[in-house]
């Protein structure tokens, strides 16, 4: 019986040469990450373990950037905490204000995720670094105090699923509509705790923006983490960006999966997700009512990059955010405002009468930067719409690609650059 490429990586940082589904193992940290809401708690809990130091300062990344720039007191108190915590413990992977940027977006960028690697994070979309070729995952606190004192994390080895990519996307389809297609197949917990292994020669016609989308939502499925093979052009982000050394591994003929599925990319439709839950989703074909919406975000860790930025500035090139609807763009980090600016994305943004934010998650989690009142609708490119997710519990989020929410912000409605 063989190992999934999870189940490899694993034993590998456990010091086994095998493991399987439901053992339960202690593997060696290659990155601790924690935010500016998270961390606190951690070092809290760490003052708790009477430890000297943190086991590795070049290990630990944190950054601040849920709050940030600080919206409030309590957030500056937050803040200060983690800064006296790296400055003390000088700790390499610290990202202040001008240099920071929305985590999951940051930490590739700057080439602090490999292939091989075991990452744990306490947040939730820490799996997000499985788009190359990493074991990665969010944690609570508690785990992040014991991981930066020791270096070491337990896990209950998951078991897998395995997702056959095939075909080639269709104009307006991209990573977040693949993601949101499986877990409206599946539902939230259709991958509890187990590993989403994303395979097949359909992933090459997926640039990494959609591979780092699609692992981003692992955990909106339930999973323990999301994973795609290391090919070349993954391969050649890491070279890019990274002077780290990776391992890649890859699944054996005979591992074993709980369920196989295939995805074609070809017959995919551009998908948004109703409220309140992921899994309620529907295809721009199926939406034959208008819904009338007040908001449209474009940003945070599931789609602030490059690539969605320039497809939003696609949609809004010579066209004007409806009458009445707020239009918020949110770069995912400094070097991806930069590139945007000197690309003219920025100024098509606020030609076509939208806002610029600096990098922040702020409206992802009903922080500050789009609150929504009782009975807004937002249009969001974010990745979770629980009930009160973004503001009022009785306001509502449709989770869409930039494509669908830039689309949405000129018709004032859901709506898909091919009906503009």
């Amino acid at each position: 019986m063989g190992m999934t490429m999870t189940q490899k990586i694993l034993a590998a940082h456990a010091g086994l040469e095998k493991v399987e589904a439901g053992q339960l193992i202690e593997a060696d940290l290659d990155l601790v990450l924690g935010n500016d809401i998270t961390s606190p708690v951690a070092i809290k809990e760490m003052e708790k373990m009477n430890v000297e130091g943190v086991f590795d300062k070049d290990k630990i990344a944190l950054v601040p950037d849920h709050f940030v720039p600080n919206k409030d007191i309590k957030s500056a108190e937050h803040c200060k905490c983690v800064r006296e915590f790296a400055y003390r413990n000088e700790i390499t992977n610290y990202f202040e204000v001008g240099e920071m940027g929305i985590e999951h977006a940051l930490l590739p960028e700057k080439g602090l995720t490999v292939a091989g690697d075991v990452i744990i994070g306490a947040d939730s979309h820490t799996c997000t670094y499985g788009a190359l070729g990493a074991f990665s995952t969010g944690v609570g606190s508690t785990d992040m105090a014991a991981g930066m004192a020791t270096g070491k994390a337990w896990f209950k080895v998951p078991g897998a699923m395995k997702f056959n990519i095939v075909g080639k996307p269709s104009e307006w389809v991209s990573g977040k509509d693949v993601i949101l297609h499986i877990i409206g197949m599946i539902g939230v917990d259709g991958a509890l705790y187990k590993s989403m292994e994303f395979v097949g020669e359909g992933i090459r016609n997926l640039s990494m923006d959609d591979r780092f989308t699609i692992a981003n939502m692992a955990i909106e499925a339930g999973g323990k983490n999301g994973i795609f093979p290391v090919d070349d052009l993954a391969a050649a982000y890491m070279k890019e960006h990274s002077a780290k050394t990776y391992t890649v591994y890859e699944a054996d003929e005979d591992a074993v999966y709980d369920e196989e599925y295939t995805i074609d990319l070809s017959a995919l439709r551009p998908t948004v997700a109703f409220p309140h839950l992921p899994e309620n989703t529907k295809t721009i074909d199926e939406i034959t009512e208008d819904i009338k919406i007040d908001q449209a975000v474009i940003g945070s860790c599931t789609n602030g990059r490059l690539d969605d930025l320039r497809i939003a500035a696609k949609v809004l090139a010579g066209r004007h955010v409806a009458k009445g609807i707020r239009c918020i763009i949110i770069p995912a980090t400094q070097a991806i405002y930069m590139q945007a600016m000197e690309e003219g994305l920025l100024k098509t943004f606020l030609e076509a009468g939208a806002v610029v934010s600096t990098p922040t998650c702020g409206p992802c989690l009903g922080g500050y930067m789009g609150i929504l009142a009782e009975g807004e609708r937002c249009v969001s490119t974010t990745n979770r719409n629980f009930v009160g997710r973004m503001g009022h519990v009785k306001s509502e989020i449709y989770l869409a690609s930039p494509a669908v929410a830039a689309a949405s912000a000129v018709a004032g409605k859901i709506s898909c650059p091919c009906r503009l």
